[in-house]
């Protein structure tokens, strides 16, 4: 059993999928682990370190990718320099396992379903008690949420503690978190831990108890239905309960010094939370750390990627926050990964078994077929909007 580990191509991913600790304890257990060389340089593990954990590391991207049982990455496979996709390296039969965000880009699973790649994605990892120690999603979004408070406060022109100084008294910060999911929760806990004060928002009233546990205050909205999806996952709600949700939250955000949104619907659009009203009754020199920015934003004035100044407030909408705390972020998903092979190597061999509820549901395409009817489904929306 062959196990590689590509380098990661995307120009702001400095993840790497399995870091040297958990190679001693794959090949420990008879694995045979191929890195590709420079695999984990932009997450400060040198070839060498992969090498003396008893990697071989391998400098031919094609004999790496062609030659692998599985094959771990962190992004989604990309369109190489040279006009070759990462699909198409693979050899048939073979498994991926990666980030693939098949309900955003379904077209990535139909190419793997068409190369007969056996795909687990690690973003359909079920939410249970027995999956904990694979949920990426989970792993990295706290990184994520710790991350946009150091962001929000480097970028607060005031300070976050309260202060008793000679000089008179410094109020503490106000920060209002919108979502109390693990990069929430995360948040709250961060933003605490800095002397602010904290509120949080969440349309799940279940979190209550976890966001007033950190020392921050609930602000509730009572919505009339279900606001919670399967896995734990906040829902898609009706556009009344919407505009309710908003009305409730206009004066939270307008009295903070930072705002950290959250929100985000697996394959769709980011939900609105601050409209542009909101953000122009804020105070001048307040912030928006914008973590839904990848899918388009929680905050109407969010620019993916950049910082802008909208009336005096500045916008932050980040990609890929993980990646900016690598090491850490690579030591949690190569954990992640490390606990999911166990589930696909029995006797040294390959065993991809979808009687196990976890393999089912991560295993996205197998055999030249696309396994899960949400992924079909979005790809076929998609076939019907190019067509």
């Amino acid at each position: 059993m062959r196990i590689a580990v590509a380098k990661e191509i995307e120009v702001c991913e400095r993840r790497v999928a399995l870091i040297p600790d958990t190679v001693t304890r794959l090949v420990k257990q008879g694995v045979e682990v191929w890195v590709e060389t420079g695999a984990g340089e932009r997450a400060f593990f040198s070839d060498a370190a992969y090498e003396a954990a008893g990697a071989k590391v391998i400098t031919d991207t094609a004999t790496l990718w062609g030659e692998a049982d599985i094959l771990l990455k962190v992004s989604p496979p990309q369109e190489r320099e040279d006009g070759r996709s990462e699909v198409d390296l693979l050899k048939e039969g073979s498994v991926l396992i990666s980030f693939l965000n098949p309900l955003g880009n379904p077209s990535v699973a139909g190419r793997l379903a068409e190369r007969k790649v056996t795909a687990i994605s690690m973003e359909m990892i079920p939410r249970t008690t027995r999956a904990q120690s694979m949920d990426a999603l989970s792993s990295q979004a706290s990184i994520a949420g710790y991350k946009a408070v150091l962001i929000g406060a480097a970028a607060l022109p005031k300070y976050f503690p309260m202060l008793t100084t000679a000089a008179g008294t410094i109020a503490p910060a106000k920060v209002f978190i919108m979502g109390a999911g693990v990069a929430g929760l995360q948040a709250i806990a961060t933003a605490r831990r800095l002397g602010a004060i904290v509120e949080a928002f969440d349309i799940r009233p279940a979190v209550k108890e976890e966001v007033q546990s950190l020392g921050a205050k609930f602000v509730e909205v009572k919505l009339e239905e279900e606001t919670t999806a399967a896995g734990g996952y906040a829902k898609e709600i009706s556009e009344a309960s919407k505009q309710r949700t908003q009305e409730v939250v206009a004066e939270h955000v307008k009295n903070a010094d930072v705002v950290i949104t959250t929100a985000q619907v697996p394959g769709r659009k980011a939900p609105l939370l601050v409209t542009e009203e909101m953000v122009a009754q804020m105070k001048p020199g307040s912030v928006i750390v914008d973590l839904a920015a990848e899918q388009g934003g929680n905050c109407a004035c969010t620019d993916p990627g950049k910082d802008i100044v909208w009336n005096g407030i500045t916008i932050i909408g980040p990609i890929n926050l993980p990646s900016s705390l690598p090491v850490h972020a690579s030591q949690l998903y190569s954990k992640n990964l490390s606990s999911l092979i166990q589930l696909l190597i029995k006797d040294k061999a390959l065993n991809v078994n979808f009687a196990d509820d976890i393999v089912d549901a991560a295993c996205v395409t197998h055999g030249g077929e696309i396994r899960n009817q949400r992924v079909k489904d979005a790809l076929q929306a998609l076939s019907g909007v190019a067509s």
